[in-house]
């Protein structure tokens, strides 16, 4: 049975919820096969799907196309779908409206958007409109450019008093739960304390009530930078690029497919069917053969008849 937002809450405090990112049908299976409890469609698909450098060209139809995969691998874990830039950014009637689309065409449990005070009246808009959001704050992908790069966020002390003034506004505009991002520990656990809402650690220690990963990092599907706080539990990309090369080595060799992979035909069938083929070539060798002498015999007719035509007039004077 799909989970709940009150089968959500009822953890904090108590279980940790468990949290990972999915942007496709069978990666949603497999997660939801596992037993996470939260699946997160991230616009981060557009770093590790689509190839950008940052989250900012990912679009909603973006976003409801991997997220429509998503739900329908999912069957158990509770579903929660980004928001992406400047889809609620510009007014409270266009994060409701997006929201409401990507909920609609989705059939997801819930939407998340990035920003604490300054987003806080589209959180209740959105609430208001029956949509369970999830809040975003401390370190917001979507605000790289203004934050000057992805930094830990609330370590000064005018840092720490803006995170804890974004907790207490996005939980007041009805945030069932709130993503801290990059996060001193010491903090996330002060805000977690201090919120009735679920928080959700991404580099954010431990007291978090539940984390959440990008799961091609945890499994090592993709070599390069990995965030320090991110715990590896595989190398796919690893297994991945031996099994790449053994089958092009394989195809070269002739040693793929096997007998094993392939599929027979009844050694009468065979026989039959070659001897049709001698027959056919048989036939159209010498049908060739008669069509090529015709083709002489008409060449040599056109040019007697344009001889004789000639030696008609050979006698007439000009």
């Amino acid at each position: 049975m799909r989970k709940t937002i009150f089968d959500l809450l009822d953890r904090k405090g108590t279980l940790p919820v468990s949290m990972l990112t999915a942007y496709d049908y069978n990666t949603a299976r497999a997660i939801d096969e596992a037993g996470i409890d939260m699946i997160l469609v991230g616009d981060s698909l557009g770093n590790v799907m689509l190839g950008y450098e940052n989250t900012l060209a990912v679009t909603v139809d973006d976003m409801i196309h991997h997220g429509k995969a998503v739900c329908r691998g999912a069957k158990e874990a509770f579903v929660v779908i980004d928001m992406p830039f400047m889809s609620y950014q510009a007014s409270v009637e266009d994060a409701v409206r997006n929201a409401g689309r990507i909920i609609k065409e989705t059939d997801c449990q819930a939407v998340k958007l990035e920003g604490g005070v300054e987003y806080a009246d589209r959180i209740r808009a959105i609430v208001a409109a029956g949509i369970p959001v999830v809040a975003h704050i401390g370190l917001t992908p979507q605000s790289v450019n203004a934050l000057g790069g992805y930094k830990v966020q609330g370590k000064s002390l005018e840092q720490a008093h803006k995170l804890l003034e974004d907790a207490k506004a996005v939980e007041e505009a009805g945030a069932f739960a709130i993503t801290l991002e990059c996060v001193p520990e010491a903090l996330a656990k002060l805000v977690t304390e201090q919120t009735q809402a679920l928080t959700i650690g991404i580099g954010a220690g431990k007291y978090c009530d539940g984390q959440v990963l990008v799961y091609q990092d945890m499994v090592g599907y993709r070599d390069g930078f990995i965030p320090k706080f991110v715990k590896k539990y595989a190398d796919v990309h690893s297994v991945m690029l031996e099994a790449f090369r053994q089958y092009k080595q394989d195809c070269e060799q002739r040693s793929f497919p096997e007998v094993s992979q392939t599929y027979k035909i009844a050694d009468e069938v065979m026989e039959t069917l070659t001897k049709e083929q001698h027959q056919f070539r048989t036939y159209n060798h010498e049908s060739s053969k008669d069509r090529k002498g015709g083709k002489r015999d008409c060449s040599r007719l056109a040019q007697g008849r344009t001889d004789g035509r000639t030696g008609a007039h050979d006698g007439i004077p000009a």
